[in-house]
C-alpha cells in the first residue's frame, strides 16, 4: 500500500497558525507545570508525553488548575499499575456534586450574566446564572418531593431545550443517574434503552418542532409508558401549548403523569434551598448508549468526576473556552456532545442550545436555507461553534460562503473556533472551510466516542492545523497505533488500530446492570483484544511522525483488507466528495467475503446519486474507478460499485458499515434499532441475495 503522505490530496499542508499562542491557558498551565515540577517543556507535543509519562502527577494539576469544586479533598490521585481493566479508582476519597460544578463554576459569574441561550428555528430565550439556579432548585425539590433518590435512574425524550438542562442538574444535584434520548427516536429503540435501566422518572416532550413543523409525541409517549412497568411519574413538558395532549392516556400504569408546570407548582415547600449531595468521584452521573446497529445498545454508564475533569481539561486547555464565551454544538440529546456542551457551564461559558432544523429558518430570498446556521452565529455572538463532518461537508458541495453571499452576508467576527466530529472530516473540507467560512480560526476535528464520554484526539490552540489531520492526541491521553499482533507501529506513519494504554478519569465506571453481567460486557467491549492494560477502541487511524496529528480512517470493523491490504472507507468517501460532489449525495464503502464462497474481500462501493443527475451508471462507474486508481492506488478501486436508494444511518447521522457489511457476508445478526432508516437494509438484503 503506498504511504498515505505520496497522494497529492493528503499531502501535509498548512492551513492556519495560531497568531498568539502564549496568550492562550494552555501555554499558561504549560507554563505553570513547568514551574511546579522543575520542567523545561517547550512545545505542545513535549507536554502530552509528560502527561501521559506521569499520568497522577497531570490529573492532580488538572484538578488545581480547572478547579474542581470539592466537598472533601482527595487522599491519593491514582494508585497506577497501568492495568486499565477492572478500572482504577482516582481521586480516592474526595467528595463532590457534578451538578454543582456545573451551576456554581469556580469562575463566579455574574448571577445577572446569561449562563443559558435557548433558540429554536423562530424562537429565542435567555436564561440568567441566577434564573438557572432557581429553576434548578424547583425541579431538584419537585423531584424530592415525588421519592427521588441517590442511584435511581431519570430519564429525558426530550429535545436540546432549556428544561432538559434543568432537568439533568436537578436530577444529578440529589444523586441520580440522568439518560437522554432525542423524541426523533424511534419507540422501540427508545425502549430497548429504557427497558434496561428502569428509569423512576421519565421527562417528555409533547411535542417537537422541526422544519417549520410541529410533531406531536403523544402516540411515542403512550407506548414508550405502556412499555416501562418501573416507571413512577412521567412528566410532561409543553412545547407546544396549543397542542391536543391527553394525560390520562399517557399515565404510566402504577404511576402518575403530570404537566411541568404542575409538577413544580405542588411541592409543599416552595422555599427549601437547592441542596447538592455530597458523593464519591466515581458515582454515576450519565448512562448513554453503544451503536444498538447490530444488536441492543449497551448502557454505558459515566462517573461524575471523570466526565468533569475531562471535559473541563478539553474545554479550558484545548479549546480555549473561557468565562463569557459562547460554545454551540448542533446535537441531539442522544448524542454524546450535548453532555459535552452542557458541561461548558462549568468553565464559566454560556452554552447555546439549538433544538429543530440546522437549515431553518429558510433564506427570505430563496435557497435551501445553507445560512441559517452562519446567521445564528452573528446573532448570538458564538465564539465556539460545533457540528457534524455531514453539515460541513454539505455547505462544501453548496459552494456556500456566507461572508460574500450575494443577499445578506454575515461577518462571523465572534467566531474563534469550529469542531467538528462524528465521522472524519475530508481534506478538501478542511480547504473549503480556511477558503470560504472563515480564514482564521481553530479547526478543530476531534474524536473520540459514547464510550468516554470525551476526546482521544483534539483540537490545540497552540498547534497549526494541517490538511486532514487531527491537531493531536488529547492531553492525558495515551493514545497509539497497534497493529494486528500488538505492536505499536505510531511512529511509523503506518494505519491501525487507535488504542490507549495508560488509566484515564473518563473510563466508564461500569456497564448496566451492575455486578458480573455488566462487567464482563466492559471487559469484552474494550480489552478483549490486546488484554487487560490497553484499551482497544475500534478507530483506524494513522499518526503523522512529522506533524503529530492524526489522521481519521474510519472504525476499524469496518476496515478494508483486500488481498490482504488494509485501509479505512474514509479515504474513498473524500475522493468521492472532492471530485463528485455533483454527481454523488452519499456513499457506502463496504468489504464483504462470504465463507465458502469468497476467497479474498471484495471492496462493495455504494452511492446514492444526486437528485438531477445525469451521468449513466457506467459512465459514472469508470469515472469513479480511474479517479481512486489515481488518488489511491489500484488495490483501493472497489470491485463492485452500485448505485442504491437510501444510506442506512445511526439517528445521529452516522453511516452504518458494519451492519450492512454483515448483510453482504450472509451473517444472520439482528439489526438493533438504532439505524434510524433500518427499513432502507431490506433493500441491501435483496441486494445480497442475487449476487452470484
Amino acid at each position: 500500500m503506498p504511504h498515505i503522505d505520496d497522494h497529492e490530496d493528503m499531502e501535509t499542508k498548512e492551513l492556519w497558525r495560531p497568531s498568539s499562542p502564549e496568550k492562550t491557558q494552555i501555554y499558561d498551565f504549560m507554563t505553570k507545570v513547568n514551574e511546579k515540577h522543575a520542567l523545561s517543556l517547550k512545545d505542545y507535543h513535549a507536554l502530552w508525553k509528560w502527561s501521559i509519562s506521569e499520568p497522577a502527577k497531570f490529573w492532580e494539576d488538572i484538578w488545581h488548575y480547572t478547579a474542581i469544586q470539592a466537598h472533601k479533598p482527595y487522599d491519593e490521585v491514582l494508585k497506577c499499575d497501568n492495568v486499565m481493566f477492572p478500572r482504577p479508582e482516582l481521586f480516592q476519597g474526595a467528595s463532590l456534586n457534578f451538578a454543582e460544578n456545573l451551576l456554581y463554576p469556580a469562575s463566579a459569574p455574574d448571577e445577572d450574566s446569561i449562563a443559558v441561550i435557548g433558540a429554536t428555528e423562530g424562537d429565542r430565550e435567555f436564561i440568567s446564572w441566577k434564573e438557572l439556579r432557581e429553576r434548578v432548585r424547583k425541579c431538584a425539590n419537585a423531584l424530592k418531593e415525588a421519592g427521588l433518590q441517590t442511584g435511581d435512574r431519570v430519564a429525558g425524550f426530550v429535545g436540546n431545550h432549556a428544561n432538559t438542562v434543568v432537568a439533568m442538574l436537578a436530577a444529578t444535584s440529589i444523586g441520580a443517574f440522568w439518560t437522554g434520548v432525542s423524541p426523533d427516536t424511534g419507540v422501540h429503540a427508545v425502549l430497548e434503552r429504557l427497558k434496561q435501566i428502569k428509569p423512576k422518572i421519565l421527562f417528555a416532550d409533547n411535542a417537537s418542532l422541526y422544519n417549520g413543523k410541529i410533531h406531536g409525541s403523544h402516540t411515542k409517549v403512550r407506548e414508550i409508558v405502556a412499555d416501562l412497568s418501573d416507571l413512577d411519574i412521567l412528566v410532561v413538558f409543553e412545547i407546544a401549548k396549543s397542542l391536543d395532549f391527553n394525560l390520562d392516556q399517557v399515565r404510566p400504569e402504577n404511576g402518575n403523569v403530570v404537566t411541568y408546570h404542575d409538577f413544580e407548582a405542588t411541592v409543599q415547600d416552595q422555599n427549601a434551598p437547592l441542596e447538592f449531595v455530597s458523593l464519591r468521584p466515581d458515582h454515576p452521573v450519565y448512562i448513554l448508549y453503544s451503536s444498538g446497529t447490530t444488536g441492543a445498545p449497551k448502557p454505558i454508564v459515566h462517573g461524575s468526576l471523570g466526565t468533569l475533569l475531562q471535559h473541563k481539561k478539553e474545554h479550558i486547555l484545548h479549546c480555549d473556552i473561557r468565562p463569557g464565551d459562547r460554545v454551540f454544538y448542533f446535537t441531539t440529546t442522544t448524542w454524546m456532545m450535548w453532555h459535552w456542551l452542557v458541561s461548558g457551564l462549568a468553565s464559566g461559558a454560556t452554552i447555546v442550545l439549538y433544538d429543530g432544523s440546522p437549515f431553518r429558518p429558510f433564506d427570505a430570498e430563496g435557497g435551501n436555507g445553507e445560512m441559517a446556521m452562519p446567521r445564528l452565529i452573528d446573532e448570538l455572538q458564538i465564539t465556539h461553534f460545533g457540528t457534524s463532518a455531514k453539515y460541513l461537508s454539505m455547505l462544501e458541495q453548496a459552494a456556500l460562503n456566507p461572508c460574500k453571499h450575494a443577499h445578506r452576508p454575515v461577518s462571523l467576527k465572534s467566531l474563534r473556533a469550529i469542531f467538528s466530529t462524528g465521522s472524519p472530516l475530508a481534506p478538501s473540507t478542511f480547504e473549503y472551510i480556511y477558503s470560504s467560512i472563515h480564514p482564521d480560526i481553530m479547526l478543530g476535528s476531534i474524536t473520540g466516542g459514547t464510550d468516554i464520554l470525551s476526546l482521544f484526539c483534539s483540537g490545540c490552540p497552540i498547534l497549526p492545523v494541517y490538511k486532514g489531520e487531527i491537531q493531536c492526541r488529547s492531553l492525558g491521553m495515551a493514545v497509539s497505533v497497534f497493529d494486528y499482533a500488538g505492536n505499536d507501529i505510531s511512529a511509523s506513519g503506518e494505519p491501525g488500530d487507535l488504542v490507549c494504554t495508560v488509566p484515564f478519569p473518563a473510563q466508564p465506571v461500569m456497564f448496566w446492570p451492575p455486578g458480573p453481567t455488566g462487567l464482563e460486557k466492559y471487559r469484552k467491549s474494550y480489552f478483549d483484544v490486546f488484554g487487560s492494560s490497553v484499551w482497544h477502541h475500534g478507530d483506524f487511524v494513522r499518526v503523522n511522525h512529522q506533524t503529530g496529528g492524526v489522521v481519521m480512517l474510519g472504525r476499524s470493523d469496518g476496515v478494508l483488507k483486500p488481498s490482504g491490504v488494509r485501509f479505512g472507507s474514509a479515504e474513498i468517501y473524500n475522493v468521492l466528495l472532492k471530485h463528485f460532489a455533483d454527481e454523488i449525495e452519499d456513499s457506502l464503502c463496504i468489504g464483504r467475503r462470504r465463507e465458502g464462497i469468497d476467497t479474498d474481500e471484495t471492496v462493495v462501493l455504494f452511492v446514492k446519486l444526486a437528485p438531477g443527475n445525469p451521468s449513466t451508471l457506467p459512465e459514472l462507474v469508470t469515472q469513479i474507478k480511474a479517479i481512486i486508481r489515481k488518488e489511491l492506488s489500484a488495490r483501493h478501486v472497489p470491485g463492485i460499485i452500485d448505485v442504491c436508494p437510501e444510506i442506512p444511518v445511526t439517528s445521529n447521522g452516522k453511516k452504518v458499515e458494519n451492519a450492512v457489511k454483515q448483510i453482504l457476508c450472509g451473517l444472520n445478526i439482528k439489526i438493533g434499532a438504532s439505524v434510524a432508516n433500518a427499513a432502507c437494509l431490506d433493500w441491501y438484503r435483496n441486494w445480497a441475495s442475487e449476487q452470484p
